[in-house]
């Protein structure tokens, strides 16, 4: 994926600490996911149709390995 260039943050950012959130774009196929406060570094991409099972699952069941977001993904 060719990551988007309209990064949107959280409508739950606000100023002060606020700004350290997560910053999402959409194309698409895919979600793209990145650190608000280092944006040139790695971005998670999710293809559109899990974005919200995802989001669910992260809420549900917090995820505290890479191998429990491995079983996540099937």
């Amino acid at each position: 994926m060719t990551t988007p260039d309209n990064w949107r943050k959280s409508s739950y950012s606000g100023s002060g600490d606020g700004n350290a959130c997560v910053e999402i774009a959409h194309n698409t196929t895919h979600i793209a996911v990145r650190d608000s406060k280092a944006p040139a570094r790695a971005t998670l991409t999710i293809p559109t149709g899990a974005f919200t099972p995802f989001l669910e699952a992260l809420k549900n069941e917090p995820y505290s390995t890479v191998t429990d977001f491995a079983r996540f993904r099937g």
